[in-house]
């Protein structure tokens, strides 16, 4: 009794194993099976089990070496029902791991696989900001950067040419960030969602970002704010920085009115891949309690214009000469 419930539970794994699996264990059951069967049909054709096995195998994929080939009616016979039905078994094999190939590879473009990499970027959202600053970083980096797309609204990954992992989802559930596997992500940056007005898409990314700050605490967040007043709401919920995209599009309108062309400045400066460069230096050793004056002009003669310090989350540009250099500053500076 308890040999045939063993029995009944062997043949229900195996029912339920991957139709592939099960395909290559029947396929290798045939040709063992038939390779016994020739050899002590045609021991002398035969000589070993392996030449049996041999046979079966290059008779069931079709490759009909001849080195081995059975002369009785009764091997002949057994070689027309292995051509029948192992023929059959291969054939089909190949055609499930074909479909089982392209399926896997429909999913990936869909964004129905999960991400597995560590220290990665993870981008939610997708609009031209999003695509512009994935551009960047991408030429920018020296090696290929690891980037997880989350997005709720793309059919199709739409940078799956460029390293670009794409998850399909809501970013406010956690099942959808853990896809991404935000646990053990180095960077997270939420755009704001195009397809909302303005007060909505700012509710969503301060939501996304306590899912996020909930999942992953230490991870690096920058979160793009719409409105002014959802500002404090997202560094409330734990964003490591705030990009008032609307602020920073007035500032350069009011720029450009007050001096002609300034937002073609602005953007050449802001632009990573087009000549000096915006940055943030840290202070040495040897530069703490100097002067801003005369760091200045010791930057200089490094081609490497100082312009501000940033000091315990407040920045100054263009400070006082005599202001002193402190351990904890950050240098403001445009550099090649």
């Amino acid at each position: 009794m308890d040999r045939i419930k063993e029995q009944t539970s062997l043949i229900f794994r195996f029912v339920h194993w991957p139709l592939i699996a099960r395909i290559l264990v029947i396929i290798f059951v045939i040709n063992i099976t038939f390779g016994f069967l020739i050899h002590y049909i045609e021991p002398a054709e035969f000589p070993s089990i392996f030449d049996g096995i041999w046979w079966a195998i290059v008779t069931t994929a079709t490759l009909g070496y001849g080195d081995y080939v059975p002369v009785t009616v009764t091997g002949r016979s057994l070689a027309i029902i292995l051509i029948l039905f192992g023929t059959g078994f291969v054939t089909t094999y190949f055609v499930s791991l074909a479909a089982s190939a392209i399926a896997t590879q429909n999913d990936y473009l869909e964004g129905k696989v999960d991400y597995r990499g560590s220290e990665h970027i993870i981008v939610i959202g997708w609009n031209e900001r999003v695509r512009e600053t994935l551009r960047q970083i991408n030429s920018m980096s020296n090696k290929p950067l690891s980037i997880v797309l989350i997005d709720s609204t793309l059919e199709k990954n739409p940078l799956h040419d460029q390293n670009v992992h794409f998850i399909k989802g809501n970013p406010c559930y956690d099942q959808t960030l853990l896809s991404a596997n935000v646990k053990s992500a180095g960077f997270v940056v939420i755009s704001a969602d195009q397809s909302k007005d303005e007060v909505q898409a700012d509710m969503n990314s301060v939501l996304t970002l306590l899912a996020v700050k909930g999942l992953n605490p230490d991870v690096y967040t920058i979160a793009e704010i719409l409105t002014s007043t959802q500002v404090i709401n997202a560094q409330r919920a734990g964003a490591d920085e705030v990009i008032q995209t609307n602020m920073f599009t007035s500032y350069v309108m009011t720029n450009s009115m007050m001096s002609n062309g300034m937002s073609n400045t602005l953007l050449t400066m802001l632009d990573q891949l087009k000549g000096s460069k915006l940055k943030y230096l840290e202070v040495e050793k040897d530069m703490i309690g100097t002067t801003f004056e005369k760091l200045s002009n010791q930057m200089l003669q490094k081609k490497i214009l100082l312009i501000g310090i940033k000091r315990r989350g407040d920045t100054m540009v263009n400070p006082p000469l005599y202001t002193l250099i402190q351990a904890d500053d950050c240098l403001l500076v445009i550099k090649d």
